[in-house]
């Protein structure tokens, strides 16, 4: 550095540090913000409802808030579509490899479930909700996670901090300052260290992306399709050559009349209505309890009779006035779920035709076979 410049730097330093006292009052920029400006911007909600404005909102009215402004990401339920958000579900999973992390199972304050979509959504449309809109869209997510188990659960300011989310004690302070970082501050290794490097273990492909997961989805679920009829083809193909082979030598006997077989194409259609129910409701070898309870079998079970399943008050009430889910319930039930069971947790409308109630029913029959 030349003499002309350290020269020069040091008077600048000199006069910055003699005029720091009048800068630290007054940098002579902008203005002071209004009181209307701030509150603007203050607009976060805190654990204890500090911020919380004043409305109310009910599960009812958050139901078609909720199916009307979110379920295009989050399903009907909150089940998520494709790869968004999940919102209800996943309790007793934080464990797993996989846990699923929802309002339910792992949100530890409501004020996050009132203040994030207050703030961010819906997406695209930001802030455009109002605060009683905001409350009724809350208790909805309480309600589908069962956190509330009244339709006419109405949430506000008032009654705000009393509900308790299902995790608040699974969080503590954080204190990896104290426990984790002196297990791993060392002296670096200076000579005689590892010569090899192998891998142990591999990251899981993480897809992101909603649009290519359905598409792979998609082809999985058609190829999984071809081979289940490839294989129903086959095990009636082998019990017709067996039934014509035992013809001959077996004796006529009385038997009690058959039930009528299923038709396949029936049984197809059914299968294909079923996709409005897959969001929520699993069949078949492997199910499990989703949003909705497994539906394997559920043709002539006693209702609400799945075992580790939560089921509505409304649904319960019913099993024990001895609701069986024959053909003529389950039609009943399917054409128009809250006409059937009032207050019932399924927000599904609805089928509208009688061949694909008839469809639906055929196929549940054949997957409880």
């Amino acid at each position: 550095m030349s003499k002309f410049l350290e020269t020069t730097l040091a008077a600048t330093t000199a006069a910055l540090v003699l005029a720091a006292p009048a800068s630290a009052e007054k940098f002579n920029l902008g203005r002071e913000a209004l009181p209307e400006e701030v509150a603007a911007w203050d607009i976060d909600v805190r654990p204890d409802g500090l911020g919380l404005p004043e409305g109310s909102g009910t599960v009812a009215e958050g139901e078609e808030l909720f199916i009307e402004q979110c379920a295009i990401c989050h399903g009907d339920f909150g089940e998520g579509v494709d790869r968004w958000p999940i919102l209800a579900g996943g309790q007793g999973t934080l464990t797993d490899d996989r846990p699923v992390k929802t309002i339910g199972s792992y949100w530890p304050y409501l004020s996050t479930a009132w203040d994030y979509p207050h703030r961010a959504m819906p997406f695209g449309f930001a802030r455009s909700l109002s605060a009683d809109e905001t409350y009724a869209i809350t208790a909805y997510l309480l309600y589908v996670n069962d956190i509330v188990d009244d339709e006419e659960f109405e949430l506000n300011r008032e009654n705000f901090t009393s509900i308790k989310m299902p995790n608040a004690d699974g969080f503590y302070m954080d204190d990896r300052d104290e426990v984790e970082l002196p297990k791993f501050i060392r002296e670096p290794c200076m000579e005689n260290c590892k010569q090899g490097v192998e891998i142990t273990a591999r990251a899981a492909v993480l897809d992101v992306t909603p649009e290519e997961t359905a598409a792979r989805e998609a082809e999985e679920a058609a190829k999984a399709a071809e081979s289940e009829e490839e294989a129903r083809a086959e095990e009636a193909a082998a019990a017709e050559t067996a039934t014509a082979e035992a013809a001959p030598a077996a004796a006529p006997a009385a038997e009690a009349p058959a039930e009528a077989a299923l038709d396949p194409e029936l049984v197809e259609h059914g299968k294909k209505v079923f996709k409005k129910c897959k969001a929520c409701h699993q069949v078949g070898e492997g199910a499990k309890n989703k949003t909705g309870p497994i539906l394997t079998g559920i043709v002539g079970k006693p209702a609400a009779s799945v075992e580790g399943f939560k089921y509505s008050k409304a649904l319960r009430a019913k099993a024990e006035e001895g609701l069986v889910w024959d053909e003529a319930a389950l039609a009943e039930f399917l054409r128009k779920p809250k006409d059937f069971v009032p207050k019932t947790k399924m927000s599904f409308a609805g089928l509208k035709k009688e061949k694909d109630l008839a469809a639906i029913i055929a196929y549940l029959k054949s997957v409880g076979q």
